[in-house]
């Protein structure tokens, strides 16, 4: 198995257009900050690296994984070197005592890419890794574009903030980071959802630096909606969310998007990623709010491959039980 170091890997991943923050050494250091453990593999064809992966090795009640979010990277028509990569994985994930290894290639769902992992016994996991309903808008369109593509809505909204003294600034540091936590924790409580930890939030805020910008909303100096948005390759990822109740009457949120995604375009950004939306169009499915909002901005959906895992030892029948039975509970 190659060796790969940290410049090599950041000198690869520039070079996969799929690639996304979920496979950049930010995303491996915030992982390093709150105590798991990194490793990294690939092949090498004539001395160049065509294929890797970055791992992160997670302790979990179940048992020790794997996990490999917006990964590997390969081009999984070539049979071989896929192969090879999946071989790599089992091997590390054997030495570092893993019960299964979790993979989610960023690549869009098919029969194809399914039955490719079928046959080199991988089978769809039983929980997601990260969002694999996705809705992404194209930022090399000018920003007239942009607005024509909006539904008339948010385009209205996007609008409106400026018209009602909306202002959105942003910031990179521990204080952003606090506050962020603190109002997104209540908004867990309100609406229902599970939040960060506070010492991970603060990690991926420490690990990518500018490139984690929390977006701050707020008119006459009472806060809106606060957002996380990561900047890394060719996309900008809308991660992370919080409100407070005085955001209800105040389009907020439409003008932090609509400044994150003017900043993303003007970084050089190809793509602006909403993260993840509901996978079907039932009104009631507990995601149906926030994808009418995201889709309102006009990018496509995308289904990348759902999470897949290799099973290692026999005690993975706790972890599938586990995962089965709290999938339903949450109704994902």
């Amino acid at each position: 198995m190659t060796n790969i170091s940290e410049g090599q890997w950041q000198q690869f991943v520039a070079t996969r257009r799929e690639a996304n923050f979920l496979q950049s050494v930010e995303w491996a250091s915030a992982n390093e900050k709150v105590g798991h453990r990194i490793v990294r593999g690939g092949v090498k064809r004539e001395d160049v690296l065509v294929a890797g992966w970055q791992g992160i090795v997670k302790d979990a009640r179940r048992g020790r994984y794997l996990e490999v979010p917006g990964g590997p990277l390969v081009d999984w028509h070539n049979d071989e070197v896929a192969a090879e990569i999946i071989g790599q994985l089992k091997v590390v994930a054997k030495e570092q005592k893993c019960v299964f290894v979790r993979i989610r290639p960023q690549v869009n769902d098919s029969e194809e890419i399914r039955a490719k992992l079928r046959a080199s016994r991988l089978h769809v996991a039983p929980f997601h890794l990260h969002a694999e309903h996705t809705n992404i808008l194209d930022l090399t369109k000018t920003e007239d574009e942009l607005l024509s593509g909006m539904r008339r809505q948010t385009r209205y909204e996007v609008r409106a903030g400026k018209k009602k003294g909306v202002e959105v600034s942003w910031r990179s540091d521990e204080a952003a980071a606090e506050e962020f936590f603190t109002v997104q924790a209540d908004t867990a409580q309100r609406q229902g959802f599970i939040p960060p930890s506070r010492e991970f939030l603060a990690a991926q805020v420490t690990a990518f630096g500018e490139n984690a910008r929390i977006y701050r909303a707020e008119k006459d100096g009472v806060l809106l909606n606060l957002a996380l948005v990561l900047f890394s390759g060719e996309e900008a990822d809308y991660f992370e969310a919080a409100s407070t109740p005085e955001s209800r009457s105040l389009p907020g949120a439409y003008a932090i998007q609509w400044q994150a995604i003017c900043d993303a375009k003007s970084m050089g950004k190809s793509r602006y990623n909403f993260w993840g939306i509901a996978y079907s169009d039932d009104p009631s499915h507990r995601f149906a709010g926030v994808t009418t909002f995201k889709r309102g901005f006009g990018g496509d959906d995308i289904t990348y491959v759902p999470a897949h895992d290799i099973v290692l030892k026999h005690t993975y029948l706790k972890t599938w039980l586990i995962e089965t039975v709290r999938k339903k509970r949450r109704k994902l």
